[in-house]
């Protein structure tokens, strides 16, 4: 399975994007409403029609950016939230991304990568971090009967994937999924060990 821009696009285009809950998701949403500077720079990686992007910008942060192989969740975004600066819309791969972050993240990006690749997401998230930058965000914390994407995994999978760039403060089961996901997921907080 060839997981690129004509695929994804075909997916929104088709509307089979049953990941998209349409609105932003309560783990993310409680996260972010504590976060009290609004200047630190943000990133949202694979974001699809990201409502996350639609949310924080919402809230005043505006040094957000939004990465998406596929131009037609990025229209679908600025067609919501027209003053959404097209500069922070980023078509290509998040692979290509050299700039750094204080905040990444992770809402449904990993999972929709070929699984081969998670190795070289671990190793290039480590990188476009800060220095007391951070990942946050959900991963699916079960196995899928099914070929994906999404993907699926467990703790301890990740927890050796992550180690060796990451100092994971945080994986633990969400208490605040939606319905639909409960029990199915694994919040994440964590911090590259290169730059502590």
């Amino acid at each position: 399975m060839n997981l690129d821009e004509q695929y994804w696009t075909e997916r929104y285009n088709c509307h089979k994007d049953g990941w998209d809950i349409g609105y932003v998701s309560t783990p993310i949403k409680e996260y972010v409403d504590q976060l009290e500077d609004k200047s630190i720079k943000i990133l949202i990686p694979g974001a699809g029609n990201s409502h996350e992007a639609e949310y924080i910008f919402n809230l005043g942060f505006e040094n957000l950016f939004v990465c998406d192989l596929s131009t037609a969740p990025l229209s679908n975004l600025q067609s919501r939230v027209p003053n959404f600066p097209a500069q922070h819309l980023i078509h290509g791969n998040f692979f290509d991304i050299e700039d750094q972050y204080d905040l990444v993240i992770e809402q449904t990006f990993f999972c929709a990568l070929d699984p081969s690749l998670r190795p070289s997401y671990v190793e290039h998230m480590s990188k476009i971090i800060k220095p007391q930058g951070k990942l946050v965000g959900l991963l699916f914390g079960k196995e899928f009967d099914r070929e994906g994407p999404p993907f699926g995994g467990l703790a301890e999978q990740y927890e050796a994937l992550f180690d060796p760039k990451f100092q994971i403060q945080i994986m633990n089961p969400c208490t605040n999924s939606i319905q639909a996901r409960m029990g199915a997921e694994l919040f994440i907080k964590m911090v590259p060990k290169n730059k502590i």
